[in-house]
């Protein structure tokens, strides 16, 4: 995959995530482990974003 493409898939992935943060947080009654889940997710895609958007090396 090109690091275009790379990126494109990252922030499609990050999109697709805060999407279903919303929706779980629309529920009468959202389920705290489960947007947890989906939070850190979503932090550790937009870690590596930014770490191909500077150049730094993925961890």
């Amino acid at each position: 995959m090109s690091y275009e493409g790379r990126i494109e898939s990252l922030k499609t992935r990050h999109a697709a995530i805060d999407a279903q943060i919303a929706s779980e947080d629309a529920r009468p009654r959202p389920d705290q482990a489960v947007l947890n889940k989906l939070k850190v997710e979503k932090l550790h895609l937009k870690q590596e974003l930014e770490k191909l958007r500077t150049g730094q090396p993925a961890a």
